[in-house]
């Protein structure tokens, strides 16, 4: 659910490079959604399906207003944990001095294996045998308006998603796209530069279009190298002895409601876990 912002000659142009929007189809997260939409967090974007939600004014808006009730630390690499007694160290600079009662890693499969490795090697396999598909993602701005009518284009070459960013609902700026390249492709081009990508998305969204684009007054390209879980079905991860868990997609299905689950489920153990006191 990742945003980012490209300066532009036409003005600022902010970009869904992630996920571009999620359905509510379990009860639980369904209510939060509502919750969310009360608030214009969240808003309908029917052009991509009749059920489709997005974040306002981008999708990362609804993680700014989940952290805005918490105390939360932003750019900071935590290289591993370390046990203390009962208690838990992260391994990061200028906070190796915390301790916490209680850790969960909230990563990949492939990022979480090797943390869970060295704590926990039973729940270390679940991550060990998950796997992610990557994703090239182009995020292109342009001085005018691309000739693609519908603004969508889904599953064609090797494109797996490309939309016209603001077009969505809540959105202005420049005319800009998000193009999303096939995870069969993305495999068998994960170690190219960026600079090499470009020219491939650019190229794909052209022959959608039915004519050469001009070229982007703005881009970035990033990879997601782990873009893509299957979902193993085991919900989430907890060692109450421990307090050591593992929440996300990868533990569920390849959705935003299933991260949101996945996280809700940890918790509800997280909390029955707890002493009467801390409760």
């Amino acid at each position: 659910m990742s945003s980012r912002r490209l300066e532009t000659p036409l003005g600022a142009a902010v970009f869904d490079f992630g996920a571009q929007y999620f359905i509510a189809r379990d009860k639980a997260f369904a209510a939060q959604v509502q919750a969310w939409e009360a608030k214009g967090v969240v808003t309908r974007w029917p052009a991509a399906r009749p059920n489709a939600y997005i974040g306002t004014p981008t999708m990362n808006a609804i993680l700014r207003y989940a952290t805005q009730q918490h105390d939360v630390t932003f750019s900071t690499l935590v290289k591993g944990l370390k046990r203390h007694g009962r208690h838990w160290q992260l391994m990061c600079e200028g906070h190796d001095q915390v301790l916490f009662d209680s850790v969960v890693l909230a990563l990949p499969a492939e990022q979480t294996a090797p943390i869970l490795t060295l704590h926990d090697f039973e729940l270390a396999q679940a991550a060990l045998f998950a796997r992610s598909q990557p994703c090239w993602t182009g995020m292109f701005a342009f001085a005018e308006r691309l000739a693609h009518d519908k603004g969508i284009i889904r599953d064609s070459g090797i494109i797996a998603w490309a939309a016209r960013d603001n077009a969505k609902p809540g959105r202005s700026g420049p005319e800009r796209w998000v193009v999303q390249a096939a995870p069969q492709w993305s495999t068998s081009h994960l170690e190219h530069t960026t600079d090499s990508i470009a020219p491939h998305l650019l190229k794909a969204l052209s022959a959608e279009i039915g004519a050469s684009v001009a070229a982007p007054i703005a881009q970035s390209i990033h990879r997601w190298r782990y873009g893509l879980s299957a979902g193993t079905g085991l919900g989430c991860l907890w060692n109450p002895g421990l307090r050591l868990g593992a929440c996300g997609d990868w533990l569920l299905g390849p959705s935003m409601e299933c991260a949101w689950l996945s996280g809700k489920r940890l918790a509800e153990r997280i909390v029955a876990a707890a002493p009467i006191a801390a409760q």
